[in-house]
């Protein structure tokens, strides 16, 4: 019999107030998309250029966007390249590496988490930029789902719609973010995984 034990989150991604981290990088007015994770050449699967490619149309809906890549990489100046060849270099900031303050604080900001990964094994970033109260969406294969919990937390499309998702997750009101904290901690909090850890251990007792 298979065992799934759920991943969990660090208690210190939490909701707050992003509106200081706002002002700091002067971005008051805009719609905030952002993507947390490597840009690595050989792992190009996390879906930061899909992101990159839907900003036009995106802006064509009305929608004030920027879009905040954390991480970094060798992949970094291809995706830098990109914005420019697409136009819209002056509304893609990459921040590089940050640490975890700066981090819980970027997802507090966010509008939207989107990251369309088409190989990510889970997604951790998915549950921390819920558990920080911000709505996630995601392509609708691999472990993303998992970490979407298949639409219960966040959103999964195919990976045809994912200009169109954005576009309808920015018109729409910010979902609220304790609610949505409280839905991911009900889920994949400390407790949760040290139960299944504990079930585990107690299968692997008995066979053995």
């Amino acid at each position: 019999m298979t065992l799934v034990v759920p991943n969990t989150v660090k208690s210190a991604f939490t909701p707050g107030d992003g509106s200081t981290t706002r002002a700091a990088l002067a971005l008051e007015n805009k719609r905030v998309l952002l993507t947390v994770g490597r840009m690595d050449s050989r792992q190009r699967y996390k879906g930061q250029d899909r992101v990159i490619a839907a900003i036009p149309y995106i802006v064509a809906q009305g929608h004030d966007v920027e879009y905040l890549v954390v991480g970094d990489g060798d992949d970094r100046a291809r995706l830098e390249a990109l914005a420019r060849d697409v136009g819209v270099s002056e509304r893609v900031r990459f921040l590089g590496a940050i640490g975890l303050q700066t981090l819980i604080e970027i997802y507090r900001m966010a509008d939207l988490f989107v990251m369309p990964s088409t190989g990510e094994g889970f997604g951790i970033a998915f549950l921390e930029a819920m558990a920080s109260g911000t709505p996630a969406l995601g392509l609708d294969v691999a472990g993303a789902r998992d970490a979407l919990a298949d639409g219960r937390l966040g959103t999964a499309v195919p990976e045809a719609e994912l200009p169109d998702a954005i576009d309808r997750a920015l018109a729409g009101p910010k979902p609220d973010p304790s609610a949505l904290a409280r839905k991911v901690r009900a889920l994949f909090g400390r407790e949760q995984f040290a139960q299944g850890a504990r079930t585990a251990l107690n299968r692997l007792m008995e066979v053995t």
